[in-house]
């Protein structure tokens, strides 16, 4: 009897070589490195550059300024990441972080546990609402959080009075050590952004999340759970905005009503430059942190060389720089796709 168990399997037609073979795979590595780690790459260079032809941007005290003074609003970066690797979006993050700063400005003067606790329901409340809007009505998450960047807006002027009610953080109050100095906002932020880190790489959630983004078709045949994820991500997001604003509220010491507006596009940005895709199924952590510094360094720049035009230039760079992002972004994914 002759055994074929051994005999190699017939090349179909039209197969690639063993040499082609090997260099698809190089290829794809590549370009997916290039989406990866190409917003940390920029990021050394402009550091370098910047270090090299300004005397005053290596020194500690713009380092502490880049690093302390937005690093609260780097945590609507680490929302919106779980958000847009599902491949949905959250618009009114930077609604919630206005009013997270009011409320815990309020909730300060009756304690710093309320001052803390009072944000952090309120935004997860929000959240979990756009969430089921989002996941079980299966509303679209542009309009159900453009609606939600509305509606905060209108409550923060209810609020508020129409923003003639300026609550002030207590001088005294421990809550506003919370926001004051350089290493306490960093730190606060670092932990957080590790947590995230673990939370999408080392659980199954995570897992959820990518491989919701990548076929939500697909995810629900596997029987993941599609409905549920979606829900956690925009409770997360809305948590984390609700509790960045009222960490703000204390570093500034009051609840400031105007702030915040134009914050979801800053977040929406540093995400996407730091790797993730804005249709969703790939993205990480560590390329947002890339992201959200790459963006403070250009606009520490910006406001060193252009301090005359303002923070109109700067949402001109961060358009401009999130338009070269996507494109790139797009003309890799059809390179690995032609592979």
């Amino acid at each position: 009897m002759t055994s074929t168990a051994l005999q190699p399997a017939p090349m179909p037609p039209g197969a690639a070589s063993d040499g082609q073979a090997a260099r698809v795979p190089v290829r794809e590595r590549i370009a997916s490195q290039v989406q990866r780690h190409g917003a940390l790459a920029v990021l050394v260079l402009v550091v370098a550059i910047a270090s090299a032809t300004s005397s005053t941007f290596p020194t500690w005290n713009n380092i502490s300024s880049i690093l302390g003074s937005n690093a609260f609003v780097w945590l609507l970066a680490l929302g919106m990441t779980f958000v847009i690797i599902t491949g949905g979006i959250d618009l009114s993050v930077g609604s919630m972080f206005a009013l997270g700063g009011v409320l815990g400005a309020y909730g300060s003067r009756h304690g710093t546990w309320l001052a803390i606790v009072l944000p952090l329901a309120v935004g997860a409340a929000w959240g979990t609402v756009q969430g089921l809007l989002i996941a079980y009505a299966r509303m679209a998450p542009f309009i159900v959080t453009l609606v939600g960047l509305l509606g905060l807006r209108g409550l923060l002027q209810a609020v508020t009075s129409e923003g003639a009610t300026t609550y002030l953080v207590p001088a005294h109050s421990w809550f506003r050590n919370l926001g004051a100095g350089t290493w306490t906002p960093v730190l606060i932020v670092a932990a957080l952004f590790a947590l995230g880190a673990l939370l999408l790489t080392r659980t199954r959630f995570g897992a959820t999340l990518t491989a919701l983004g990548g076929n939500e078709h697909a995810a629900r045949l596997m029987g993941l759970p599609v409905a549920r994820a979606k829900v956690l991500v925009y409770l997360l997001s809305g948590t984390l905005a609700a509790g960045a604003g009222a960490l703000g509220g204390a570093r500034l010491g009051s609840g400031v009503t105007t702030i915040g507006v134009g914050y979801e596009l800053t977040a929406i940005a540093a995400v996407v430059i730091g790797g993730t895709l804005l249709t969703g199924g790939a993205g990480s952590i560590g390329g947002t942190v890339s992201g959200v510094l790459l963006l403070a360094v250009i606009h520490n720049l910006i406001d060193h060389y252009f301090s005359q035009y303002g923070s109109a230039f700067t949402d001109t760079v961060n358009g401009g720089v999130l338009a070269v992002v996507v494109l790139l972004q797009t003309l890799l994914s059809r390179t690995q796709q032609l592979e």
